[in-house]
């Protein structure tokens, strides 16, 4: 698939050999009976994927096998572990398309990846009073709080995309709003809540001629689209691990290596420095700048196991499975009358997240009532109060799917809706 089919959701039909029940083996939580013996139905994956046995299984066999502290240790596990822990960078970058793989940043999540970015380009006077730094109404809390904090800290003014009334990125002021005075272009490429994937190639081109930087919340779009960051052209891609069937506790910041070869350190600690005397520090070259103290050494590894196992299943799969089952449920919930999809209503351009409003139940009792029938989803803002407040309303369900998912599931959710819509009629 190719970057403009990505981002246009076109369906590129499914491989033959993509068997979704052989795929559900690997995940031995989704066998799990809940309560009263019903099956799970986990639809929470924008939140956290499921992770098959083979990314467990990595990471059990490093602490069992393998255990020691990376870039320290002489002996033969302190090697191990630095192979193990190097291996999982250079896997985590073929898997991404970077072009070196010492562009690919080891953090604890996507939050610290924006983090990261959002204070050093302050650090290093890219952004200072006068500048602009433009985002958008969609982003997730952790691709608006950095950037608030940057601009109150430097002077800058702090600008951003609005939202139609489709759920889509408005670029009517694209022109007006992204000027010479631009420094910083951060948007999210799937909204975790709206479920839209953004047209980054427009904003991209626009931001790149105005000479600002462009940095990419790919937290959404990695889990389910095939990424080539050196085809996306972007400067600074983030993304998690948890979300792609690997561990919690780690994340990814690509970027650029000129970029980060001239951008100051984020954290003082061991591993990222070149020397230090009592007087003054020089630090080390990307990666190892940004890697302060002890990384997340059995995460990476796990990490890695992810990433062959996404790689090994297709990412062009993997994304045409969640165009299909994401069309099929906005099929069926469209069916009920009552629930109102909040985004995107045609499979579009879209991922695999659908927030929705059901007649006037609160979403939290709507949750609790799906989880009774077996039906995991998430209810409140999703860390997207801005984009809840341009619909007019605080708060969403939200169902959302990855590859495991089936239509059966898609149906046990709509089953749960109606059950849900009898119940509070009834009171």
């Amino acid at each position: 698939m190719t970057l403009r089919q990505a981002q246009d959701g076109a369906p590129t039909g499914q491989a033959a050999g993509y068997d979704v029940d052989r795929i559900r083996e690997d995940f031995p939580i989704l066998q799990r009976r809940l309560a009263g013996d019903l099956p799970l139905v986990y639809l929470d994956s924008a939140n956290t994927s499921q992770k098959p046995r083979q990314v467990v299984e990595a990471i059990e066999q490093h602490y069992l096998a393998h255990n020691a502290n990376v870039a320290r240790a002489m002996h033969q596990l302190g090697a191990e572990a630095s192979e193990a822990f190097e291996d999982a960078r250079t896997e985590v970058a073929s898997f991404i398309g970077a072009p070196r793989r010492e562009e690919v940043v080891f953090t604890k999540n996507a939050s610290e990846a924006l983090n990261l970015v959002a204070r050093v380009l302050g650090d290093a006077g890219t952004v200072g009073a006068g500048d602009e730094v433009v985002i958008s109404e969609m982003e997730h809390h952790s691709n608006i709080v950095p950037w608030q904090l940057l601009t109150e800290r430097t002077g800058a003014t702090l600008r951003w995309f609005g939202i139609t009334d489709e759920g889509r990125l408005d670029l009517g002021e694209v022109e007006q709003l992204i000027t010479e005075r631009t420094k910083v272009v951060s948007l999210t490429w799937v909204s975790n809540m709206l479920g839209t994937i953004n047209p980054l190639d427009a904003v991209i081109r626009r931001a790149h001629e105005a000479g600002a930087l462009v940095v990419v919340d790919a937290s959404q779009a990695v889990p389910q689209l095939p990424v080539d960051v050196a085809a996306l052209g972007a400067d600074f891609v983030a993304f998690t691990g948890h979300k792609m069937v690997g561990p919690t506790g780690i994340g990814v910041l690509w970027g650029r290596y000129d970029l980060l070869a001239e951008l100051p350190p984020f954290l003082g600690g061991g591993e990222m420095i070149e020397t230090v005397t009592m007087e003054r520090s020089t630090f080390a070259a990307p990666p190892s700048r940004f890697e302060a103290g002890t990384p997340p050494i059995a995460q990476a590894v796990g990490l890695g196991a992810a990433a062959r196992y996404l790689s090994g299943l297709g990412m062009d799969n993997v994304a045409a499975h969640e165009q299909q089952i994401t069309a099929y449920a906005l099929a069926r919930m469209q069916e009920v009358d009552g629930l109102t999809v909040v985004g995107p209503t045609e499979p579009v351009l879209r991922g695999g997240a659908i927030s929705f409003t059901l007649d006037d139940v609160h979403p939290h009792d709507v949750a609790q009532l799906l989880d009774a029938r077996g039906v995991a989803v998430r209810a409140g803002h999703h860390c997207a109060k801005p984009a809840h407040r341009r619909f007019g309303v605080q708060s969403t369900t939200r169902a959302s799917f990855y590859l495991y998912t089936t239509e059966q599931e898609i149906d046990a959710l709509v089953e749960a809706i109606l059950y849900t819509q009898q119940y509070f009629g009834s009171r």
